[in-house]
């Protein structure tokens, strides 16, 4: 966290939870610039199976906040994981916790869209590539 990321009631402004989100996706799958430029490779090696190039755009977010999630000068602990990999459909689950107490604080659904610039149109998830997914699912969180 960020002392930039408080509000001025001293927990993380939702705005801040969307980057949040945003790093914990980066730090699982990495940032798909080419080949090679991953400083430390990600936990999910997606992009390895896709096109070089391939975009992985922000589709939806669904953000539930349950309890404030209070400035601490340390990370907030984060979970990620695949809710679904089925044809264009990319949706992870993401829980942010409280450094201190654990709690669950925030509950999120992130659907990616995997779009290739050079054909101009959304990729389907091979069988390959949801093979690669399949140790990183979980359950969804909403309904």
């Amino acid at each position: 966290m960020r002392w930039g990321d408080m509000d001025p009631y001293g927990h993380v402004n939702n705005v801040e939870v969307v980057r949040i989100l945003e790093e914990a996706r980066i730090a699982a799958f990495g940032i798909p610039v080419g080949t090679g430029d991953q400083v430390v490779p990600p936990a999910v090696p997606l992009f390895d199976t896709l096109p070089v190039g391939t975009q992985a755009l922000i589709a939806e977010h669904r953000i539930k906040y349950l309890k404030a999630l209070e400035y601490r000068n340390v990370p907030a602990p984060v979970r990620v994981w695949v809710v679904k990999a089925a044809g264009a459909a990319l949706i992870l689950g993401i829980e942010v916790h409280d450094a201190a107490t654990g709690e669950v604080c925030i509950r999120a659904h992130t659907q990616l869209a995997l779009y290739d610039p050079a054909e101009q149109r959304v990729l389907r998830l091979t069988a390959q590539q949801r093979e690669v997914l399949e140790p990183w699912g979980g359950p969804p969180l909403f309904r």
